[in-house]
């Protein structure tokens, strides 16, 4: 039985039927459901498919990810079946007529990770019934400890008038014990849901939630033409961040570090921070909090 799925029965495997069942429909965001036993990243192979052309509603859902990569470069690994590791295709720029979706603006696209990290505490409070916050931009974090990471990464159309695909990668930590937790470079330590003491920790409707909540909210940020403030989502986004009001130290892309209070989040999804030289506003960053 050496390498079999049920070796850790802690740990069962999800299954593609049942979760296409549940989740792909005609009329739905989520077209077609991949599940891969193992894989390099979920996010490689949905940027992969999209630069071949894949439509909109690709799911690519991994039991183990041997080489998943996290904001900054990070590598993100787990156990096998202990955690979530998913990546879905969305394509924002393109028109959706039978769904009465006209294209997003770029500049709105900022928001599809901050989505997806709303998302996150909906399912997270839902499912496992524990409380969850967002470091900025997507962090989930559950008594100020990383339980799960979002990556967004465009992909570049394959002519110069088509929009670029969003990849929106998630990996969440659900039954990693303490010796199988990874260890965060910015210093903030690692969790599981497991270990946070969650009411369930079942994969297969801890996915379903998930995902139904990033089609959920999907849908009312494209219904409102990539809007983050009529759709509702930036407003669902600030009650979940822990971030807001809270001092930090951010590291920016450049090597730059800069604290601070962060003082809000605006319509573009960007972190707002006072500091000693004045405000900031920032499109990226790493952030601590200070307290």
């Amino acid at each position: 039985m050496s390498g079999s799925p049920y070796n850790d029965l802690d740990r069962p495997p999800l299954s593609a039927a049942r979760l296409r069942r549940a989740l792909v429909a005609p009329d739905g965001p989520w077209a077609r459901l991949e599940l891969r036993a193992e894989t390099g990243s979920t996010n490689a192979d949905v940027a992969e498919a999209a630069r071949a052309g894949e439509p909109e509603g690709l799911v690519v859902v991994a039991e183990r990810q041997t080489a998943g990569r996290g904001r900054r470069g990070r590598v993100w690994q787990s156990p096998a079946r202990a955690g979530i590791t998913t990546s879905v295709l969305l394509r924002p720029g393109e028109a959706v007529p039978d769904r009465g979706w006209l294209p997003a603006t770029p500049t709105g696209y900022g928001w599809l990770p901050l989505l997806a990290g709303v998302a996150l505490v909906e399912a997270v409070a839902r499912l496992a019934e524990l409380e969850a916050t967002l470091k900025w931009p997507n962090d989930l974090l559950i008594d100020d400890a990383k339980c799960a990471g979002v990556l967004a990464e465009a992909v570049p159309g394959r002519s110069a008038d088509q929009p670029p695909a969003i990849v929106l990668g998630i990996g969440l930590n659900v039954t990693l014990r303490a010796d199988e937790l990874p260890v965060n470079p910015t210093g903030l330590p690692a969790t599981s849901l497991q270990l946070a003491g969650a009411a369930a920790t079942d994969r297969d409707p801890l996915l379903r939630a998930l995902l139904r909540s990033v089609a959920d909210w999907y849908d009312r940020w494209r219904s409102a033409g990539g809007d983050a403030v009529t759709s509702g989502l930036r407003d669902a986004y600030l009650a979940a961040c822990a971030t807001v009001g809270r001092e930090v130290r951010v590291l920016l892309p450049n090597g730059e570090a800069l604290t601070g209070t962060a003082t809000g989040v605006d319509p573009d999804g960007q972190l707002l921070v006072t500091t000693a030289g004045g405000d900031r506003t920032l499109a990226a960053g790493d952030v601590l909090h200070l307290r």
